[in-house]
């Protein structure tokens, strides 16, 4: 898991039925200071999630996959929280 900062989202007019009525958003991970690592992933949203947005990402594909309840999917990513404030 990671804490992250959604920074867009991705439009597809054809993909995998896995995704169908659900977002994706881009997601920059952040390092415990809040700044951008410079990585990213594309993430599947469960919580209405939107740009701006602090969230926490399970980033463990076969996690993903029970938090879609789909045994097979090709997600790796998903938006499970939505982050109000960190303390250190």
């Amino acid at each position: 898991m990671y804490i992250g900062q959604v920074s867009g989202t991705v439009v597809a007019t054809i993909k995998h039925e896995a995704f169908h009525g659900r977002k994706l958003l881009i997601v920059d991970q952040l390092n415990p200071d809040g700044e951008p690592t410079g990585a990213y992933d594309i993430c599947v949203d469960v919580v209405q999630a939107g740009v701006g947005d602090r969230v926490l990402v399970m980033d463990e594909g076969n996690g993903a996959r029970q938090i879609l309840q789909r045994a097979v999917a090709p997600v790796r990513a998903v938006i499970v929280g939505i982050i109000d404030d960190v303390a250190l």
